[in-house]
């Protein structure tokens, strides 16, 4: 079974910076694409960005682009969401999911870490 498992969340104030990581244990697997995704509350969950594990490619919503960056380092199994420009709409809880390769979509999912941004 996969274990994703994040950390690096935290307080900060707006115009600040957060990197959260997140490690990929348990059965070897092979990941088509990794992923981060926010849910605020009272809100849907959203995609924030994700990268393909084989070659690098990047996506990111639009409400982040320009100030997140999404990384990974292939033969540690993890990826990371550096967070620069903070505002306070960014705050949610933050997850990180892996689209394995032959699933359809995201199907493992860590517990999250939040992420909350003062004004």
């Amino acid at each position: 079974q996969v274990q994703l498992v994040e950390s690096g969340g935290g307080l900060v104030q707006a115009g600040g910076s957060l990197r959260l990581s997140c490690e990929a244990s348990g059965r070897p697997f092979a990941a088509y694409a990794m992923g981060w995704f926010r849910q605020a509350p009272g809100k849907e969950r959203e995609f924030v960005a994700s990268i393909r594990w084989s070659g690098g490619t990047t996506y990111y919503g639009d409400s982040v682009t320009g100030r997140f960056t999404i990384s990974r380092e292939i033969r540690k199994y993890k990826v990371y969401l550096q967070m620069n420009s903070l505002k306070p709409e960014d705050t949610a809880v933050y997850y990180c999911a892996a689209h394995r390769v032959g699933a359809q979509q995201y199907d493992a999912w860590g517990q999250g870490t939040q992420v909350t941004v003062s004004s």
